[in-house]
């Protein structure tokens, strides 16, 4: 695995978890900022060809 897959993995990782923390906590910018950096390295990987669950 390359660094750039393991970059994207441990960003979406950090990503998620903290979503699930902001929902917790009622912070609803927190988690819409969080949903769209989700959303922007799932792209990234899917343009560069890095294989993600769903």
């Amino acid at each position: 695995m390359g660094e750039f897959t393991t970059t994207i993995e441990s960003r979406l990782d950090q990503a998620y978890k903290g979503l699930r923390e902001a929902r917790c906590t009622g912070d609803d910018y927190l988690a819409d900022t969080l949903t769209a950096e989700i959303e922007d390295l799932r792209r990234l990987a899917d343009d560069n060809g890095v294989p993600l669950p769903h």
